[in-house]
């Protein structure tokens, strides 16, 4: 296949990791901000980021378009999402390459190429008939069937794709230990006696062909196994060259008993990716399930915990359960529960044990499809959020539909839904009434409506039951490895005591944000707080300068969340 040619005349989507140059210049087009291409960091930018968003963010260009250099430079550790000149960049933690953006005016001795060689960021995914592409990375790709924006993926309808004018085969090796392949990669076998010998032996030749095909290495991916009795045969660790791989995977004998996937998840979650092991860190963590028709335990939640962990969960299914047996299921929609989005790219199913064979080369380029493997969770999607709002007699009717904006502008930048960012409410007076409960709402629309019609009680000001209130009603229901966050905001003294309560909740592991408007008193505030202080509290003299500290908060609970490991 011939490479698809970019000019230097950029589209608003173009990534920076797509061109394969250390330095170049691209002419972006009016309106990129409308399109919402999403945006990692804050003047030095992770490469999966649109180049001409991060020109608008950076201000070195304005939504009319313009001229940018593009430089670029090494992976960072953490990058911060800031919202600047309209775009709203996120936060994200370790990625392989960056870049930083600069005015577009050409420096003497240079010479910028007047066109680009683009990679198109979206391979086919078709589970038995692949392009016979001589070869599908870097420099040569093939073209994408599907639309390059990364986040969404709504059942997509397959192009025609365009046959290849080359007649060899496809290489052995797709993978050639380079970073665009860079993950920490480990198979989850099925050792069940279900399977049997013969089809055991299938399943080891596919992972040693998968080893093969993806050419592990340091400087590229490393694999291992597992068995789900569960067990570890092969750590990130133990071999750093396919041919040793594929030695380790045929000395790899049967376990037995049964398909326990749910378990072998969670001891993978729990053990498998740690230092001691192998786990770089700065590799993205996979796991790929292999299950002969379906799990006998429940993978639902221990799924969960290991998407929230960091993990990116792929299944591949052979001989699924027919119509006559999908009553013996222990949890119906297995694989739709397990994996982190049901758009078909992480989950891959197989008809037929002899048809495995297949399944390498769809799989292998979904696994380094690093792109897609944001998968993870982030600042923006691991929370459960409670607001404690003060609906006291001195805030009065127009002042609260105020606060209640605020709530709302806060909510409307987390990503919302029962295993993403989920939202609580709390009023109170003398009294405490819950407005709605975590996951009652489980999409952004129905939940920024339900603030909306959260109606103003009066009364008096006892902050201090009220957060006691909200650890019953809502911490208390917090899921596993969600971080709990409460955001109390109050215009005057309590009439009760709130040291004690705000210190029972910090106990509990909850990161408490304090907002005080008007009469306020500073040093409740400060024992609402999470240390320290001055990240955690706020303060403005008039509600309508609420607005101000949304991107405050934003910003600081992504610092806090891209501080913590997650493997």
């Amino acid at each position: 296949c011939s490479p698809v040619i970019l000019t230097s005349d950029a589209s608003c989507d173009v990534r920076a990791g797509k061109i394969n140059l250390p330095e170049f210049i691209v002419k972006c087009p009016a309106h990129c901000k409308e399109t919402k291409q999403r945006v990692y960091g804050t003047g030095v930018f992770a490469s999966i980021s649109s180049i001409c968003n991060a020109a608008i963010h950076s201000g070195v260009i304005t939504n009319a378009g313009g001229k940018v250099i593009v430089k670029k430079m090494a992976g960072q550790n953490i990058y911060k999402g800031t919202n600047s000149n309209g775009v709203r960049s996120l936060s994200l933690p370790k990625w392989r390459e960056s870049f930083a953006v600069h005015v577009g005016k050409p420096k003497k001795g240079v010479i910028y190429p007047s066109t680009l060689d683009y990679i198109p960021s979206r391979p086919t995914y078709e589970t038995e008939a692949l392009l016979p592409c001589p070869s599908l990375f870097p420099p040569s790709p093939c073209p994408s069937a599907y639309d390059p924006e990364p986040k969404s993926y709504p059942n997509p309808i397959p192009k025609p794709l365009p046959r290849c004018s080359r007649g060899t085969a496809a290489p052995e090796n797709i993978g050639t230990g380079e970073n665009y392949c860079k993950v920490d990669l480990a198979f989850l076998m099925d050792g069940s006696w279900s399977i049997g010998k013969r089809r055991f032996k299938i399943q080891k030749d596919f992972l040693a062909e998968v080893a093969q095909t993806i050419n592990v290495g340091v400087a590229g991916p490393m694999m291992g196994v597992i068995q789900d009795d569960p067990i570890t045969e092969i750590s990130l660790k133990s071999y750093s060259s396919s041919r040793d791989v594929k030695a380790a995977v045929d000395k790899i004998t049967q376990k037995g008993g049964q398909s326990n996937v749910g378990k072998a998840l969670s001891y993978i979650n729990k053990l498998y990716f740690s230092d001691a092991t192998g786990n770089r860190g700065s590799a993205p963590n996979v796991v790929v399930v292999l299950v002969d028709g379906w799990p006998t335990d429940k993978v639902e939640e221990a799924s969960r915990l290991a998407r929230e962990s960091g993990i990116n969960i792929f299944f591949v299914t052979i001989e699924g359960p027919d119509e006559n047996e999908k009553h013996n299921l222990v949890e119906a929609n297995f694989v739709d529960k397990a994996v982190c989005r049901t758009n078909g790219f992480f989950s891959l199913p197989v008809s037929s044990w002899f048809g495995l064979r297949k399944a390498v080369q769809p799989l292998v380029k979904r696994v380094c499809d690093t792109d897609r493997l944001v998968c993870s969770k982030t600042c923006l999607n691991a929370n459960d959020i409670a607001f404690v709002i003060d609906g006291s007699s001195s805030v009065g009717t127009g002042n609260f539909r105020t606060v209640l904006q605020f709530v709302a502008n806060v909510t409307r930048e987390f990503e919302i839904s029962d295993t993403d960012t989920r939202v609580g409410a709390v009023q109170y007076t003398y009294e405490q009434r819950l407005e709605f409960a975590f996951g009652q709402y489980n999409n952004k629309a129905e939940l920024l409506n339900a603030i909306k019609r959260i109606n103003y009680w009066s009364g008096g000001t006892s902050t201090g039951a009220a957060i006691t209130y909200a650890a019953e009603q809502l911490f208390s229901k917090s899921k596993p490895n969600k971080r709990k966050i409460m955001i109390v905001i109050t215009d005057g003294r309590s009439y009760d005591d709130v040291r004690a309560p705000a210190l029972a909740v910090h106990r509990q592991g909850v990161i408490a944000y304090s907002i005080g408007i008007a009469w306020a008193a500073q040093d409740e505030l400060e024992y609402i707080a999470t240390d320290p202080d001055k990240e955690h509290s706020y303060f403005v003299d008039e509600f309508d300068n609420l607005y101000k500290y949304v991107p405050k908060i934003i910003q600081n609970i992504c610092q806090e969340f891209n501080s913590q490991p997650r493997n």
